[in-house]
């Protein structure tokens, strides 16, 4: 469980009004992404950014997306795809890159490789969504179709899960507010390299750019929360 700090609490309170501003998501407004849970971050084999705590999310990511999609929300999996092209605009990343960590990052993440695959123990449905995503942030312009694919579905309200919290999770979850989506990064189905970094991560991002809540309290709340639209909220085309 993550432990806020009484002043980043009362912090939120005075900005906001109430702890938690997105409390109030509608199950049919909202959609479960899920960031970069890969093999290639998940198996030492593979061998390229793996995450020692990755794995030990992959329940409560089953457990919210189970839940969301019986509520009549939905679910996207983000999948951080190696492509020549995009790689050749984003040279500020390989520029940080040993040629030996370029090479590794190639092979695990290029399309139809064993490292780009979502990881085996996600309960993946026909029904869900698939993107590729060629920068950390999932909402940064360009860098894939998910704020179209989540906007043509009517969906404002946004569940951030997955890896890293301190990179693409938070990178998205920051640029997804940005672009107008009620955000909530979700404590205990996001992880990163050290509890030190997905503490911090959090906390930064909840004292200002959206909420934080774990995975029990999202269940609550998807349960409380009616289908309807919220009143005065129009539909989306």
């Amino acid at each position: 469980m993550l432990e806020v700090p009484p002043h980043v609490t009362a912090r939120v309170i005075a900005r906001c009004g109430v702890a938690h501003p997105f409390a109030d998501l509608l199950a049919s407004e909202t959609a479960l992404v899920v960031i970069d849970l890969q093999t290639a971050f998940l198996n030492d084999a593979i061998g390229y950014a793996v995450c020692p705590a990755g794995c030990a999310i992959v329940p409560q990511v089953n457990i919210i997306a189970d839940a969301l999609r019986e509520a009549g929300g939905g679910v996207f999996w983000v999948m951080d795809t190696f492509d020549p092209g995009a790689a050749a605009e984003w040279r500020s990343l390989h520029a940080m890159l040993t040629p030996q960590a370029r090479a590794r990052r190639e092979a695990a993440l290029a399309e139809g490789s064993l490292g780009h695959q979502l990881w085996p123990g996600l309960d993946v449905r026909t029904e869900d969504g698939i993107v590729r995503k060629y920068r950390f942030s999932a909402f940064l312009p360009g860098a894939s179709d998910l704020p179209d694919l989540l906007r043509a579905r009517g969906f404002d309200g946004v569940l951030v899960a997955g890896l890293l919290t301190n990179a693409c999770c938070e990178s998205s979850a920051r640029d997804a507010m940005m672009l107008n989506f009620r955000t909530v990064m979700v404590s205990d189905a996001n992880a990163a390299m050290t509890p030190e970094e997905h503490r911090a991560s959090l906390l930064g991002f909840y004292s200002l750019f959206g909420d934080v809540m774990e995975t029990a309290v999202v269940i609550t709340n998807l349960a409380r929360a009616p289908r309807g639209r919220r009143p005065g909220m129009p539909a989306r085309p």
